[in-house]
């Protein structure tokens, strides 16, 4: 019989089949070995049934369905009480669920919120790179929840409070009290409309009530309303102070928390971001008047070395459906990840993806050490915004080429890397943008320039030999001593996140970190992606490892 022209030309083939139902970990040799290498060889099994769940195509299937059903803002019940409460698709609690069940927002703390020890740190980091590859929208309050008990510490009684419910590995999305509820998230306050950046043109108000507060404001960024409790900035009496704001006072009352709306954003759609004024809250004060920044501070680097981790969690993903989909297309009879110029494209994001994830668990290894060891609390304090600087500030272009692997496949939204692409800048922006951090890292070369030194004497022992590494630190040196350093900050900050990277990726695969260094350091690397001079052998290296045939 005849086949029908119109049977013909609905025939689908040459396409790829989904990068899903896979394992996440066991197939990312760079992750995989990184994790070893900064002392958490011992997770490698729970991290591959870690990976293979999230690999899966339910996973993938929940992110989607999250992302496309955004959250609700609903101001009032049906009698016209004020609620202020958010609703979200049953998808998003889902994915909150299996995330607090792996404990990535409380398993770095033990039950008293105390730093757990031990390579918690390097594996939580692993359990969250890869959860970024499927859905970065819930992992919000994921971070701010486990950040906060930092945050926490300086309120020992408070703390003791709330870790019997922070600590659980139970996800209760319930609109109750959070001392009712079998487990708790929290969120944070801090950016105003007329100074976002500069935490201290903060003007909402904090009057004392007894052992309380009572605060009047407005902010223009709440990040996750839904939480049970904030951490919120405002003026009291001895200055900017910290406080722990609850959704309910301790009467089981509605706190004065009005969202205003839901901010309606480029990407990061699955996750609540409102605009919010306090009238009249209850809150409870952490730590003294006035060291309002300092305490914060605490949750910010915690937070800080998320968004690093997921923006290269984020790349990891851009790469792997980048490989899957050019092993299965063919163009001009060969498939596409066997055409010079794409593997020269796909080599080159997959050098920059490795050195990626080597340097956000090499961070992490720092934030395990760092009580312990004096030079890891150096290399914490002024790699923390560099690592932030370079890897969020370079995913959208990576993902942009991953795109572009895909054609217009990876442009509409069926499939993940539109999603991806509008998911990337926020990193970059949350928790201080790229001269933020630029800036943070003048200011720890100022206080703490001994320690600083020993940091960068450091990575040249650990990159001795890697072609252009010394000369690179020689201008960050100098370019950090000039009294204008503030001009060409951004240069001397990504050469000091490259050399780092090309350190922590030295310990990995030390035949990598000299081909990242020689493309990176000893030349002037092109402006896009592929345009490196690599042997067939070096190409093939790369492709294997990041992602097997």
């Amino acid at each position: 019989m005849t086949q029908s022209i119109l049977s013909a030309t609905t025939e689908v083939f040459n396409q790829s089949p989904p990068f899903e139902d896979v394992d996440l970990f066991t197939l990312d040799r760079s992750l995989a070995e990184a994790v070893a290498v900064n002392g958490g060889e011992g997770a490698r099994a729970e991290l591959a049934d870690f990976g293979r769940h999230w690999g899966s195509a339910a996973m993938a299937q929940r992110g989607r369905i999250a992302n496309e059903n955004t959250p609700k803002l609903r101001t009032f019940d049906a009698r016209g009480f004020r609620r202020d409460e958010v609703e979200f698709h049953p998808a998003y609690h889902e994915l909150m669920a299996h995330s607090a069940h792996a404990g990535i927002h409380n398993s770095t703390w033990n039950e008293k919120g105390e730093a757990a020890g031990g390579a918690s740190e390097v594996v939580r980091g692993a359990r969250f790179f890869m959860a970024a590859q499927v859905e970065c929208g819930h992992l919000c309050p994921i971070t701010m929840t486990r950040a906060a008990v930092g945050a926490l510490s300086v309120d020992p009684a408070l703390r003791a409070k709330v870790m019997p419910v922070l600590g659980t590995r139970s996800y209760d999305p319930t609109f109750a009290p959070w001392w009712t509820k079998r487990g708790m998230t929290m969120g944070m306050g801090m950016t105003e409309k007329q100074g976002g950046t500069d935490v201290r043109a903060n003007i909402t108000r904090a009057i004392r009530d007894g052992d309380a507060y009572r605060i009047t404001g407005h902010k223009w960024f709440m990040s996750a309303p839904m939480c049970d409790a904030f951490l919120v900035l405002a003026q009291a009496e001895g200055g900017l102070t910290c406080f722990f704001m609850p959704r309910f006072t301790p009467d089981g009352a509605v706190n004065g928390l009005h969202f205003q709306r839901l901010k309606d954003k480029l990407g990061n759609r699955s996750n609540a971001s409102s605009e919010v004024v306090f009238d009249n809250a209850y809150a409870l004060r952490l730590g003294e008047e006035g060291r309002g920044v300092p305490t914060i501070i605490q949750m910010v680097s915690l937070t800080r070395q998320d968004c690093a981790l997921g923006s290269a969690g984020l790349m990891r993903s851009g790469l792997a459906h980048a490989l899957n989909h050019t092993r299965h297309r063919s163009v001009f009879q060969k498939h596409l990840a066997d055409q010079p110029l794409m593997k020269s494209v796909l080599a080159d994001m997959a050098l920059h993806v490795e050195a990626s994830t080597a340097l956000v668990m090499r961070l992490c290894r720092s934030f395990d050490r760092a009580a312990a060891e004096k030079a890891e609390a150096s290399y914490m304090r002024l790699l923390t915004p560099v690592v932030k600087y370079w890897i969020c500030k370079s995913a959208p272009s990576l993902l942009y080429e991953a795109m572009e692997c895909l054609g217009g496949n990876g442009y509409v939204e069926d499939g993940i890397l539109a999603r991806h692409f509008r998911e990337a800048p926020v990193n970059a922006i949350w928790e201080g943008s790229g001269n933020v951090m630029c800036l943070d890292v003048l200011r720890a070369l100022s206080r703490e320039a001994d320690a600083a030194a020993d940091v960068l004497r450091s990575l040249v022992d650990q990159t001795k030999g890697l072609p252009g590494v010394v000369e690179a630190v020689g201008f960050i040196a100098k370019a950090f001593r000039q009294p204008d350093a503030e001009r060409i900050a951004r240069l001397a900050v990504e050469k000091l996140a490259l050399v780092a990277a090309a350190a922590a990726l030295n310990e990995v695969s030390p035949k990598h970190a000299e081909l990242f260094a020689a493309t990176r350091l000893a030349v002037d690397h092109g402006n896009l992606y592929g345009a490196v001079d690599l042997t067939d052998n070096d190409i093939r290296g790369l492709l294997d490892r990041a992602l097997p045939a």
